[in-house]
């Protein structure tokens, strides 16, 4: 089975063309450009790459969320915009399951956390063994300090990944948890981790039709939350 897999939910972007285990070809970017100028230039120079047509993609897969409300909507587009003229079945994958991919051959509790500003996280956390995830908690966004003591509890060695891995290792808390921050190549979400997320789902019969595919978000957007604030706060001076 080929699935072509993308991620934009953060500042990086990447996207991957995998068969079963083996990684047929992953572009990655972490310049700070826009996805709208990265990531179909990568989808297309990884199909070249890999002289592969769309026709012959089995399965599409995106980070549906949580992350940014912007990349994960490109990313979602993206997607569905290839997979709709063939009818392909699509999947959206949490951003932070893909992510913990990235170290499911180490036996331990990953911690996979986005910044979501405002002293809050995107997480969730699973158990790694084996090359395989159990997955210990739901998506959710949560206070940072609140995470910190609530790994306390993990067994160790506790792993933290993705774009809120520096920000949370630099906090007291987790260090007193005792994290532990991998190697760069490991800490940012990947479209291989994408993938490797797709296949379950595909192999669970859960994929959808490119039409039905949606973004998940945790939380309103600023934009949204601000709108809400100043609609609440004229409604109780009336």
């Amino acid at each position: 089975m080929i699935i072509l897999s993308v991620d934009s939910s953060a500042v990086a972007a990447s996207a991957s063309l995998t068969q079963g285990d083996k990684i047929l070809g992953e572009f990655y970017c972490n310049t700070g450009l826009t996805h709208s100028q990265t990531l179909m230039p990568m989808i297309q120079c990884l199909l070249q790459s890999t002289k592969t047509e769309l026709k012959d993609v089995d399965l599409f897969a995106v980070s549906a969320g949580p992350g940014s409300f912007t990349g994960i909507r490109i990313g979602v587009a993206s997607i569905k915009g290839l997979a709709f003229p063939f009818q392909k079945p699509c999947v959206g994958v949490s951003t932070l399951e893909a992510m913990a991919y990235n170290l499911a051959h180490i036996d331990g509790t990953v911690c996979a956390v986005m910044d979501a500003r405002c002293g809050q996280v995107y997480n969730a956390v699973f158990e790694a063994h084996h090359g395989q995830l159990r997955r210990i908690t739901k998506d959710r966004a949560i206070a940072t300090n609140n995470l910190a003591e609530e790994c306390e509890k993990y067994p160790k060695p506790l792993f933290l990944v993705g774009d809120g891995a520096k920000l949370c290792y630099n906090n007291k808390g987790f260090q007193s948890a005792g994290a532990i921050l991998p190697p760069e190549p490991l800490i940012y979400q990947r479209a291989s981790g994408v993938a490797k997320a797709a296949l379950t789902v595909f192999q669970n019969g859960k994929t959808v039709s490119p039409a039905a595919l949606l973004p998940v978000y945790l939380r309103p957007a600023q934009a949204e939350r601000a709108l809400n604030k100043k609609q609440s706060g004229g409604l109780r001076k009336k």
